[in-house]
This record gives C-alpha cells, sequence and structure tokens, in this order.
C-alpha cells in the first residue's frame, strides 16, 4: 500500500529547539555577570529546574502530555482545558523564579532580584529564538500536493502555538496539527497516533512518522504500526529496545524514501 500521508514532529524536527534553549540559556546567564561563570549557572539551573518540576504533583501528567521542565520556564499555561494546566499556570512564576534562585544560591549566590530578572530574561530571550532548520521548508515544499501531512507535537497547547506563530510560514502546510496538550494524552501513547491516522483518514501502512526521538515519535508510531523515520542529526546513540524503520541524519534524505515507499 503506497504512502499517502506524512506525520511530522515538530520540536528538534522541524524547528531547532536545542538550540532556542541553550543560546537563551546563555545569554541569561551571562545576565549574572561576574557574579558566576554562566557555563556553571547554566548546568545549576538546568539542574534545579529539572529535581523541582519533577517534585510538583503536577508531574505525572506533564510527563503524560510530554512537557519538559526547561519549557515551564517560559511557557504561561494559559490553554488547555484539563485542571492541571490551570495549577501549572499558577505555578509557572515561581517555578520560573525559584529555579533560577536555587540554581545561583547553589554557587553562592543569594539574590532573589538577580534570579527574577534572569528567570525573565530567558524567558524573553527564548521568545525572540524561533529557529527552523533551513531544509525545513524545502522539504515541505517538496511534499505539498503529494502526501497529505500532518503535524503531531507534544507540549503545552499555548506554547506549542506561540513557537508555531514564531514561524508563521509553517503551518498552512499541514492539513491537521495535533498537540499532545489538547488531544489528553501525548507521545508515545497509541492513542494519539491512531487520533491521527483518523483524522488523516488513512491505515497506519499509509504513514510514515518523523520525528527526533526515539522514546516518543518512534516507540509510539511503530506502536501504532506507522512506517518510522528517525531524524538523527547529531549522531545520537541507538537504543537496541527501539528500532525504527529508517533513520536518516538529515531532512532532505526524507524525499527519496517517501518516493521510494
Amino acid at each position: 500500500m503506497p504512502i499517502t500521508a506524512v506525520l511530522f514532529d515538530l520540536d528538534d524536527t522541524l524547528l531547532w529547539d536545542e538550540r532556542s534553549v541553550e543560546e537563551s540559556f546563555l545569554s541569561a546567564c551571562e545576565g549574572a555577570g561576574d557574579a558566576v561563570d554562566p557555563h556553571e549557572l547554566e548546568a545549576a539551573v538546568r539542574r534545579e529546574a529539572r529535581g523541582l518540576y519533577e517534585s510538583y504533583e503536577t508531574f505525572p501528567f506533564t510527563k503524560m502530555i510530554g512537557i519538559n521542565p526547561f519549557e515551564a520556564l517560559w511557557a504561561n499555561f494559559s490553554a488547555g482545558e484539563q485542571p492541571e494546566f490551570r495549577q501549572l499556570e499558577q505555578l509557572a512564576p515561581v517555578y520560573r523564579k525559584e529555579s533560577w534562585r536555587r540554581g545561583l544560591a547553589s554557587l553562592g549566590v543569594d539574590d532573589e532580584v538577580l534570579a527574577e530578572t534572569l528567570a525573565a530574561k530567558f524567558a524573553s530571550e527564548r521568545r525572540s529564538r524561533p529557529y527552523v532548520y533551513e531544509e525545513t521548508l524545502q522539504v515541505l515544499d517538496q511534499l505539498r500536493g503529494k502526501v497529505k501531512l500532518l503535524l503531531l507535537t507534544n507540549g503545552c497547547p499555548a506554547l506549542q502555538q506561540e513557537k508555531l506563530d514564531g514561524v508563521p510560514e509553517l503551518i498552512p502546510y499541514f492539513d491537521h496539527v495535533v498537540i499532545s496538550g489538547s488531544f489528553g494524552k501525548g507521545k508515545p501513547d497509541t492513542s494519539i497516533f491512531e487520533h491521527a491516522l483518523d483524522l488523516l483518514d488513512i491505515a497506519p501502512e499509509q504513514g510514515i512518522m518523523v520525528g527526533d526521538k526515539l522514546t516518543t515519535d518512534i516507540l509510539g508510531g511503530l506502536s501504532a504500526g506507522i512506517t518510522t523515520v528517525w531524524i538523527n542529526r547529531t549522531g545520537k546513540d541507538k537504543d537496541p529496545a527501539i528500532t525504527p524503520d529508517y533513520e536518516i541524519g538529515h531532512l532532505a534524505e526524507l524525499l527519496p524514501l517517501v518516493q521510494t515507499l
């Protein structure tokens, strides 16, 4: 049965989220001046943010939806119907400041005002850096009109929409956009993939799932019976427990693969 649709992950598949986060951390940490080494501060804030994030009663929900602790450092959680999103909306300002306060404190700097300033700077810097891989639009141009296109992304509806708004030329390529926070479950749960297939009105064997994360995009796609393509731009280690159908190192490699299938 020929391939009639391609499902794409968003972060670090089409958008270069990792670069956005790294540059935002560096810029914010340099805002601390000579008080601390910026790289040490970044490591400390990442560590403290992760620990604090996992301590909240909302953590099982955010894990299910697929919202990571560094997204929560700039998300407002202003959308989403589940009550957990209202809890996160209340927690977010405290979480942002406290993550930076703890990071600074672990390096011997006790300064709540600086923590609040750096928390705001990180969020501002992240919003100003909506990077898209240079080949993304080119590949989508080649696919548009030949197959159906669906965007399948984990995350908070408000934040994922904000990311998409930062690259307005991206959304028109897609027949459907599915955000885990709106659906109620995230990748790798099979139900969100089945929902995507229903929207596309295709059988699993007619679709390809393209993503950068083995544990969400590839595992979920395989569970749903969809052909999976792992985009591994940075030479990440393979996982013997999760074997994608195909592996590519650049998004342009997807085009001949789709034609072949």
